[in-house]
């Protein structure tokens, strides 16, 4: 199986690579050059393999998966999870719980967020139309909704198979990559068949789907992650993710071709 990485990413996230490779049998790839001219030349590499698909690129995955790659995290999970307005999109459209999310302000402050950001980057806060930047395109607002916490939900197939609350310390942004407090953490009933309706929907392989605690014990879903980092799960959680991903995978290779494109 082929474990395909940036090179940036795969600096940042080589303990887990490691932890991968420990349990499977992965042969990594770094690859750059995401030209129209690299992504064909990876897509020929590719073509046939299953790959662990570790980078955010919705148009390469898009490309890999037409020319016969078998993508873990299939294309379409990451273009979804990638775009935060898609996201909201279905997370709207399938009746769950959201942030009220629009492409310009509704009213002041508001939290504003580039689509296609992660690790909590792309993110401020906006007071005032004097804030805002010329071009709204790429961009979504949110209102400044209070809240105790967030969670992430780990999900491999169609288990969660962990959960961590993750606190801001000092910011309104909870990332335990910026320095928010992590603890594990139980779903309850509801919270559980949310995050798995959307697995489902995704058809997904491995996500992490994040959540908003409100103090009055109401939840609203907020993001998909894809991929997503696992630092938070080890640092509260007993069990290997990287192990148990790697069991899911076995199986999935043995049903190869495991998934008709669509």
């Amino acid at each position: 199986m082929i474990l395909l990485y940036e090179t940036e990413d795969s600096i940042r996230n080589a303990g887990f690579i490691e932890e991968l490779q420990r349990f499977g049998d992965f042969d990594l790839l770094v690859w750059d050059d995401w030209s129209k001219s690299g992504q064909v030349e990876l897509a020929l590499q590719l073509s046939g393999k299953m790959v662990l698909y570790r980078v955010r690129r919705p148009e390469a995955a898009r490309l890999l998966e037409d020319s016969g790659a078998y993508l873990v995290n299939r294309a379409e999970v990451n273009r979804i999870a990638n775009d935060k307005a898609h996201s909201f999109q279905l997370l709207a459209v399938m009746g769950l719980p959201v942030i009220p999310t629009y492409t310009q302000p509704s009213a002041y402050p508001c939290i504003m967020k580039k689509v296609d950001g992660y690790g909590g980057s792309d993110v401020a806060v906006v007071n005032s139309p004097d804030d805002l930047p010329e071009d709204l395109s790429g961009y979504i607002f949110q209102p400044v909704i209070e809240h105790t916490a967030d969670v992430r939900a780990y999900v491999i197939g169609n288990e969660v198979v962990g959960a961590v609350k993750r606190t801001p310390v000092g910011s309104f942004k909870a990332n335990y990559s910026l320095g928010g407090s992590v603890e594990k953490f139980k779903l309850d009933a509801e919270q559980k068949q949310g995050v798995l309706e959307i697995s489902r929907a995704l058809k997904s392989d491995y996500i992490g789907v994040d959540f908003l605690l409100l103090p009055d014990g109401r939840h609203l879903f907020n993001e998909i992650e894809d991929p997503v980092g696992a630092r938070s799960f080890y640092e509260t959680h007993d069990e290997n993710i990287a192990e148990l991903l790697v069991e899911y995978l076995k199986d999935l290779e043995k049903e190869r071709p495991f998934r008709v494109k669509e």
